[in-house]
């Protein structure tokens, strides 16, 4: 808030200094090359594809479980959505479900790593795809080494805290809106993990107009929140435990991840194995409002003509909700959600 306020109060509310502090913050915690933040993920994306000359109508993949608008980006920028299904496990594509989105023609995959958690990204970039990560949930979790594994020339690269995501696509898009992991009531920032992506980027960013460019009230928020990201994510994994032990006691499930720094909570999802109808009956005499986990992605919106190729994505898309999980959720909150998860219907 005193950010945002002093924003106000020195009336430079347009793309300016804290543009430039958001970009350098964003460079630091992710070891990228280059970044430029844009005021909306659809202009980022516009750039990339830009950046990599994608001919026009070129087959993009893209999961079914993605945000919603990512297909209809992907259309108004003249190209061809190529809806792939995902893992029962994961929610997310696998680099098999990837190779056969190739073999019918998928020439880019923009991949969403929904809930924080991280794909199978050495497999699928090895398929020789050019991919552009959505990092909107997924910032600040990294593909933890192997065991001898040393450190390499990726971006970000370090033997104990390993390789971040954003760094193995040609691009990476960090959303900024309501329901990203960082907010800052919209936009998106556009990031070059290579000296020589990010020399391509930046000969077509250069030019950009200023309602292009993300202002400087919306940076102060972002920069804050990648300022606060570490104290705020080890609050919100302390209670992602509680409520994952809580869980265990029941007979719904939430989606397979890496611990420690392989994902980053972006919220709790539970996969039910009743109805959806009666776990919001449950929670809410409770006082725990719970909702769709993906009631806005692409296969609730377009569902009549995916349901048969994308069969798992839109089982779960009918069967997972999200509980509330936030830094400032409070302990009391805490206690209840896990009491109304470890006996949920």
């Amino acid at each position: 808030m005193d950010a945002v306020l002093t924003c106000m109060v020195d009336e430079k509310t347009g793309p300016g200094e804290l543009n430039a502090r958001l970009v350098q913050a964003v460079k630091e915690a992710t070891g990228c090359d280059g970044a430029v933040a844009f005021r909306s993920a659809t202009i980022a994306l516009s750039y990339a594809l830009k950046a990599l000359d994608m001919p026009a109508a070129s087959p993009i993949m893209l999961s079914a479980l993605a945000p919603s608008w990512q297909y209809d980006a992907v259309a108004q920028l003249g190209y061809t959505p190529l809806v792939l299904d995902v893992s029962e496990e994961t929610g997310l594509v696998t680099a098999d479900i990837v190779a056969e989105g190739m073999k019918a023609g998928g020439r880019l995959l923009l991949l969403h790593e929904t809930m924080g958690i991280l794909p199978e990204l050495e497999r699928i970039v090895a398929l020789g795809v050019p991919v552009i990560e959505d990092i909107s949930h997924s910032v600040g979790a990294a593909v933890m080494p192997a065991a001898g594994d040393g450190v390499d020339d990726a971006p970000g690269k370090d033997a104990q805290k390993g390789r971040p995501a954003g760094s193995f696509g040609v691009y990476a898009i960090m959303g900024l809106e309501e329901f990203d992991t960082i907010t800052a009531g919209g936009g998106a920032v556009l990031l070059a993990p290579r000296r020589r992506e990010w020399s391509a980027l930046k000969s077509v960013a250069d030019g950009a107009p200023r309602t292009d460019i993300l202002p400087d009230i919306n940076s102060a928020l972002a920069f804050v929140q990648i300022k606060e990201f570490r104290r705020n994510e080890d609050i919100r994994k302390t209670i992602y435990a509680s409520f994952q032990r809580a869980l265990l006691s029941g007979k719904n499930r939430t989606f397979a991840r890496e611990h420690g720094d392989g994902s980053t909570v972006w919220s709790f999802p539970v996969v039910l194995a009743g109805s959806v109808k009666d776990a919001k009956q449950y929670a809410g005499r409770r006082d725990i409002e719970i909702r769709l986990a993906y009631e806005d992605s692409v296969v609730a919106r377009k569902g009549e003509e995916l349901s048969a190729a994308c069969r798992t994505a839109k089982a779960l898309s009918l069967r997972t909700v999200l509980f509330p999980l936030y830094p400032r959720l409070g302990s009391e909150a805490v206690t209840n959600i896990t009491k109304v998860l470890g006996t949920l219907p």
